[in-house]
C-alpha cells in the first residue's frame, strides 16, 4: 500500500504529460479510446527501454560466467501451469460496488475498511456497498488448434518456461550448479484494476533470474543477489537512498519461499515494489518433476551427491523499472537570465548510458552548407556506436531545450570556429555541451567518438 504522506500527484501528472508529449509512451489504442492497462513505447521510450535491458543482460549474463539466457515461448501449455500451481490458484480478491458499479482488489483497500467485507469503496461515496470477496482469476486464457479445441494460456510470469528448461540448459552447455538462467520476456495478467501509469498493467515485461543451487547456499545466496541488485540500480541512475529494501516477514511470504526482500522505489505515487529477491527453495522443480514424472535430480560429480536443487529468483519489472527511471530523472529547473526573467527547464538528468538519445548533433546555420556537411559527418561517424539526433530547426537554444526535455547527455554544435581554425574539418574542433551543468567546452572532431564512447556507455 503506498504511503499517502510519500506521493505527489501533481509531479505525477507532469511526468505523464511529458511521456505523451515527447514520444515516450502512449495508452495502446488510443485513437479508438484506449486499451486499460496496456501501452505502446514511442521512439524514445522504446530505446529507453531497450537501453535498460540491453544493460541489465549485460550485466547478468554477459560479463558473468555462471549465468546463462533464453527466451521462452509465451503461450505456455495448461499442464505446466496446473503443475506451478497457477491454474486454480493464481487469483486475486475481487469486490463490486453495488452503487458506482466500480471493481476493487479487495487486498488494496484502506487498512480502516473492513477486508472481509467493507462497506466503503475507496474514495467513492460513504453510500457505496461492495459485495462479499470473490477469486478472480488472473490469467489469460486462448484456445489454439485447427479446431480451436486446445487449452494454452499467454504465461503469467517468465519464470515456469525457465523452470521447464532447466535440464536442457544443464545438459546441452556443460555448466555445474551453482548457476543461473536469465530471460527478460513479456507476460500477462488480467489485472482487477490496472493504475498508476505503467506501474501495473495487463501486459508488462519482467528481467528474471532462476539461480540453481544447492540446499545449503540458498540463504546465502539470497544476501548476496540482493546487494548485486542493488548494485545495478546504482549504475541505472537509482540512487540507494531512494531504495527500501523490505524483509518479507513470515505469513505475508509465499507459501514456498524461505526467504524474500523487496526492492522498493520512492515513487511520486509512493513507496512500491520494483524488484523480488527470494529463495523458492525447491518448491519449483519439485512441483515439475511431480507433474511430468521425470527426474530433475543432480548429481555432483564431486561430492557424488544427489538432490533437487534450491532457486533463488531476483525478479524485477522491467517496465516498472522504466517508470522509475522517468520518475528520478525527471527535473524542473529554474533559470534566471541576465534581465532577471525567470524560465523553467524541463530536463530528464538520466544516467547517460540509460538516455534514449546520447548526442545531439546541430549545425549552428541551416543555410551554411559547410557546417551542415561537417554536422552530417559527424553524425554518420556516430550512428553505428550510439543513438544519435541531428537537428537544424530553430533557435541553438530552443535545439538544446528540447534535447533536455528527453534527457540527451550531450549536444555538439558545427560553428564557424569548426572550420576557422585549421582549415581542416578533421582537425577542427565543436562545441560539446553539457546538459546537467549546460556548460561548454571545444573538443576536436576526430576525438569525439572515444570521449563519448567513455561517458555513455
Amino acid at each position: 500500500m503506498a504511503n499517502k504522506d510519500s506521493t505527489d500527484p501533481v509531479r505525477m501528472e507532469k511526468i505523464v504529460s511529458l511521456c505523451k508529449r515527447r514520444g515516450l509512451i502512449f495508452q495502446a489504442g488510443e485513437l479508438y479510446g484506449g486499451l486499460n492497462g496496456c501501452w505502446d513505447y514511442g521512439p524514445l521510450g522504446a530505446e529507453l527501454k531497450r537501453n535498460l535491458k540491453d544493460y541489465w543482460w549485460r550485466k547478468t549474463v554477459q560479463e558473468r560466467d555462471d549465468v546463462l539466457g533464453m527466451d521462452g515461448a509465451i503461450l505456455t501449455m495448461e499442464q505446466v501451469l496446473v503443475a506451478s500451481g497457477h491454474v486454480g490458484g493464481f487469483s486475486d480478491p475481487m469486490v463490486d460496488c453495488k452503487t458506482c458499479k466500480g471493481r476493487f482488489r479487495a487486498d488494496t483497500l484502506e487498512a480502516s475498511q473492513c477486508k472481509e467485507k467493507p462497506s466503503v469503496c475507496p474514495g467513492q461515496s460513504p453510500k457505496c456497498e461492495l459485495t462479499e470477496p470473490r477469486a478472480f482469476n488472473l490469467m489469460l486464457q486462448t484456445n489454439f488448434g485447427a479446431t480451436g479445441d486446445q487449452i494454452a494460456y499467454l504465461r503469467p510470469e517468465t519464470a515456469q518456461s525457465i523452470f521447464c528448461q532447466y535440464k536442457n540448459v544443464l545438459d546441452s552447455n556443460r555448466v555445474k550448479l551453482p548457476f543461473g538462467i536469465a530471460q527478460c520476456g513479456k507476460s500477462f495478467r488480467n489485472e482487477i484494476n490496472p493504475r498508476n501509469f505503467t506501474f501495473r498493467s495487463r501486459e508488462f515485461e519482467q528481467m528474471e533470474i532462476e539461480y540453481f543451487c544447492h540446499p545449503d547456499d540458498g540463504m546465502r545466496l539470497t544476501d548476496e543477489w540482493l546487494e548485486e541488485r542493488l548494485k545495478f540500480y546504482g549504475e541505472i541512475g537509482i540512487p540507494r537512498e531512494k531504495l527500501h529494501i523490505l524483509d518479507v516477514p513470515d505469513g505475508e511470504r509465499a507459501f514456498y519461499s524461505k526467504k524474500t526482500y523487496d526492492i522498493e522505489y520512492e515513487f511520486p505515487f509512493g513507496i512500491q515494489e520494483l524488484e523480488g529477491v527470494a529463495y523458492r527453495t525447491d518448491y519449483d522443480l519439485g512441483v515439475h518433476e511431480k507433474g511430468s514424472g521425470k527426474s530433475l535430480v543432480y548429481f555432483d560429480e564431486d561430492t557424488k551427491e544427489r538432490f533437487l536443487p534450491h532457486v533463488v529468483e531476483p525478479s524485477a519489472g522491467c517496465d516498472r523499472t522504466v517508470l522509475a527511471l522517468i520518475c528520478e530523472a525527471f527535473d524542473e529547473e529554474t533559470l534566471t537570465d541576465e534581465k532577471g526573467k525567470e524560465d523553467v527547464r524541463t530536463v530528464l538528468r538520466f544516467v547517460p548510458r540509460m538516455a534514449p538519445v546520447k548526442v545531439g548533433i546541430f549545425p549552428l546555420l541551416k543555410k551554411n552548407e559547410a557546417q551542415v556537411g561537417i554536422a552530417r559527418d559527424i553524425q554518420k561517424q556516430l550512428q553505428p556506436w550510439m543513438n544519435v539526433f541531428y537537428d537544424d530547426g530553430g533557435a541553438v537554444g530552443r535545439r538544446y531545450r528540447r534535447q533536455d526535455e528527453i534527457g540527451t547527455p550531450f549536444c555538439i554544435t558545427v560553428d564557424f570556429d569548426t572550420l576557422g581554425e585549421n582549415g581542416d574539418a578533421l582537425k577542427g574542433t565543436v562545441t560539446v555541451r553539457h546538459r546537467d551543468s549546460m556548460e561548454q567546452e571545444r573538443l576536436p572532431v576526430d576525438a569525439l567518438l572515444p570521449w563519448l564512447l567513455e561517458r555513455v556507455r
